[in-house]
């Protein structure tokens, strides 16, 4: 079976690892954390301490990093992938940046000959960790069948949509929706509450009607209606404020870049910004309900206002 080469192994690429074992395929980790090294072992995968030694070893690179930055460094810089990898190696990129970045690298990948395809991710931590996450994947057709029967073994869903750098664009669309979809119906909620309503009736009703979405039906941001909800502990991250504002913040760079108004897009990123830095970036971002029922203590901050 073929060697991965696995590039960050926080709450993400952990278990993505798991599955790429228990699909019979030999990963081996690097990340900067060391305990995040050691419990991939204890799972049995491998660790190196360096990028250059574990992509000499594979045949597919896939790297799952915060930021255009660390994407930059990890693939262009001395000890990166496209020094040291092998002639052949398919390189994948699940982080979730800015699309000229990512553009950028898969340039610098075709140019020393390497295939290269983005393939950021929908689904948070327990998506991850029951192989059931969507991939957006940007690239050659050529690159995306090659990277499918990999993708396959996390995901339960492959969406080819276009050319390089086009699978960052399409994760930036989907989360700015996600992030909006959240305060939307965050709002919603306070105001049914505040009306009488439990939250209960209001589930059952929504679910049923018009008003139903994703963040309502799975992954509700009050406790109750859906056991499996990180309101329900305490809004302990699935997917965090933080990397929701970073998501956000992505797409309003990307609307600014080409001068598309999004106002409702601006106002929620401007709600998770207040909640990032009132001290609940580690909560879920489901937690922005709080923000807008009234229920978390805010910093003194009128710009939401």
């Amino acid at each position: 079976m073929s060697t991965i080469a696995f590039i960050g192994l926080g709450n993400m690429g952990y278990p993505m690892c798991q599955n790429l074992l228990k699909a019979g395929y030999n990963v081996i980790g690097v990340d900067l954390v060391a305990t995040n090294r050691e419990r991939l072992v204890a799972a049995g995968g491998q660790a190196k301490a360096s990028i250059a030694e574990a992509v000499a070893l594979a045949d597919i690179v896939i790297s799952m990093v915060p930021t255009g930055k660390h994407v930059r460094a990890v693939y262009e810089g001395p000890d990166g992938v496209l020094q040291h990898a092998r002639p052949g190696t398919l390189l994948i990129d699940s982080s979730t940046i800015d699309v000229e970045n990512s553009r950028a690298v898969n340039t610098a990948a075709e140019t020393a000959g390497f295939v290269m395809v983005d393939a950021p991710v929908s689904g948070a931590v327990p998506a991850a960790q029951a192989g059931k996450l969507v991939f957006m994947v940007g690239g050659t057709d050529a690159g995306f069948e090659r990277a499918a029967p990999i993708l396959k073994c996390m995901g339960t869903s492959l969406v080819h949509v276009g050319a390089a750098g086009c699978g960052q664009a399409m994760k930036i669309c989907n989360n700015m929706m996600a992030g909006m979809s959240m305060v939307a119906l965050s709002e919603a909620i306070t105001l049914a509450e505040r009306l009488g309503l439990d939250y209960q009736a209001v589930y059952d009703s929504m679910t049923n009607g018009s008003g139903n979405c994703w963040a309502l039906q799975s992954y509700c941001p009050v406790p109750g209606p859906v056991p499996a909800s990180p309101a329900n502990r305490d809004y302990a991250a699935g997917f965090s404020m933080a990397l929701m504002l970073k998501d956000m913040m992505l797409s309003q760079s990307a609307a600014a870049g080409t001068s598309t108004s999004t106002p409702t897009a601006a106002r929620a990123a401007a709600l998770y910004q207040k909640a990032a830095d009132s001290g609940y970036g580690d909560k879920d971002f489901s937690f922005i309900f709080n923000v807008v029922s009234g229920r978390a203590e805010l910093k003194n901050d009128s710009s939401t206002d």
